[in-house]
């Protein structure tokens, strides 16, 4: 049964000239397709892609990344996958921690599983770690379930994910309304597998915009909280301890170990 699924790596990328080879060339040792949504780079990524055994999609102009999952998982959907990994093309994520997705997601099907942050999270900026607690404090109660880094863009979906791909949603807001909406319509739980957090000097600015994005997410969860109804119910489900899952340790204690970082 696991032989039988066929799944992809899905790479979004926009001005990745620095770190995308790298990156795809990664991500094509694993042996899968590989499917690259360039997001009208103006700069050489395009160039550099072209020249590898991937698929390459193109916008003409900036779509911002939910455009770009969405041409990807439209892609994916039209060749017949059965799950996707995504991964961003900036270099943050590492190919070598998809195999550990993927083998989570194929023991827990009905779920979405999520490169979770939370080792070594000294790395990260005290100002995003306290933005990415307070995101997954609301996404959480918008999905009725405790998620642990819901702002991670390394995530297996499989193919029930996938066919939420027309989801209402734009930008940034496109990966917690595709959590949000698994979860409250389609019963989908959320399992997270730890990774590094890393946050290095040769990454290119984050695309992410830490007030428009943030309004933008804040907005859209509230609203879906409140369009769910069961307010306070939801509320208490996403209070319960986040499913983690990592065979070198016990899911709980790695999970806490990082939070009280």
């Amino acid at each position: 049964m696991k032989n039988a699924v066929r799944w992809c790596v899905l790479i979004p990328c926009l001005n990745e000239e620095k770190a995308i080879r790298h990156v795809v060339k990664s991500a094509l040792r694993l042996g899968v397709t590989v499917i690259v949504i360039d997001d009208g780079s103006d700069d050489r990524t395009p160039d550099i892609v072209s020249a590898l055994p991937v698929i390459l999609l193109r916008h003409d102009a900036r779509r911002g990344k939910g455009e770009a999952l969405r041409t990807g998982f439209r892609e994916a959907l039209r060749l017949g996958f059965d799950a996707v990994v995504s991964m961003d093309g900036d270099g943050q994520h590492l190919a070598e921690d998809i195999p550990r997705l993927v083998d989570v997601g194929l023991r827990f099907p009905d779920h979405i599983v999520i490169g979770a942050r939370l080792l070594q999270r000294e790395q990260q900026p005290k100002g995003r770690r306290r933005a990415n607690d307070l995101a997954d404090w609301g996404i959480s109660w918008a999905c009725a379930q405790a998620v642990a880094d819901t702002q991670s863009g390394q995530r297996w979906y499989p193919r029930s994910a996938l066919d939420l791909v027309e989801v209402n949603a734009e930008n940034f807001v496109f990966e917690a309304a595709v959590l949000i909406a698994a979860s409250r319509e389609k019963g989908l739980g959320i399992v997270s597998v730890p990774i590094a957090s890393r946050y290095e000097d040769t990454f290119r600015l984050s695309h992410f915009s830490p007030v428009k994005d943030a309004v933008r997410i804040a907005m859209y969860t509230l609203g879906r909280i409140v369009h769910y109804g069961s307010i306070r119910a939801s509320y208490n489900r996403s209070r319960t301890q986040p499913l983690v899952i990592d065979d070198s340790y016990s899911h709980r204690t790695a999970y806490n170990a990082q939070r009280a970082v």
